[in-house]
């Protein structure tokens, strides 16, 4: 018995229509760098906490990589502001049916917690879910495990085997992989196709997180 959905944020559950990948563009030609060089190391890095991204990209030059997901930060920030990003088509009922049927559902993400709260802020989900997390105070970001076991005790459900993992990259299969879920379904709605999310650990891929109640409900 699932008693709780961790859903990923961006591309799985909210379409940016490119804006992570535009505001990280943005950050890099702030920073003087050119971001054509840093954009298929971004595309494989997508689900990863950003400023795990711009540490690897900055040579783990810590100032630089900080200035860099500020600017990261402030640009998509202003997208979100701008209405650039909304639900996944079938995202909230899907939500809905999943709480409906008593599963919990946690967002994650690597953005910060103010991106993230922007975000769900934006597409009106502040009420929709139980508990959004992001990376920091502790917790280390995907493909570790430590989002999904923060919410597995956030949200008090009794075991592991009690979660399901959903997420559009493989970052988000292996965290749900090595926190022990027993559904981790990659959704093709986001940065991985199918190719990259069926070489990563999984036990579903599915057209999109509309067809995860069927799963977890059944």
């Amino acid at each position: 018995m699932i008693r709780l959905a961790v859903l990923d944020l961006a591309g799985t559950t909210i379409r940016d229509d490119g804006a992570v990948e535009a505001a990280f563009a943005t950050a890099m030609r702030e920073m003087g760098e050119d971001p054509d060089v840093s954009l298929a190391h971004v595309r494989e890095t997508m689900g990863r906490s950003k400023i795990e991204v711009f540490r690897e990209l900055f040579d783990g030059t810590e100032e630089r990589a900080q200035e860099a997901n500020r600017r990261f930060e402030a640009a998509f920030g202003a997208r979100v502001a701008h209405g650039d990003v909304e639900p996944i088509p079938g995202a909230r009922d899907a939500i809905q049916a999943m709480r409906a049927g008593g599963v919990k559902v946690c967002l994650t993400t690597g953005f910060s917690p103010a991106t993230c709260a922007a975000v769900v802020a934006a597409v009106g989900w502040r009420e929709l879910v139980d508990l959004a997390l992001t990376p920091g105070d502790g917790l280390r970001g995907r493909p570790h495990p430590d989002l999904v076991l923060a919410a597995v005790l956030r949200l008090e459900v009794g075991a592991v085997q009690e979660v399901a993992v959903a997420g559009d990259t493989a970052n988000d299969l292996e965290a749900g992989y090595r926190a022990g879920a027993s559904v981790v379904a990659g959704v093709l709605t986001g940065a991985h196709d199918r190719a990259r999310l069926e070489a990563a650990p999984h036990t579903h891929v599915l057209g999109s997180v509309a067809e995860l109640p069927a799963v977890v409900l059944s």
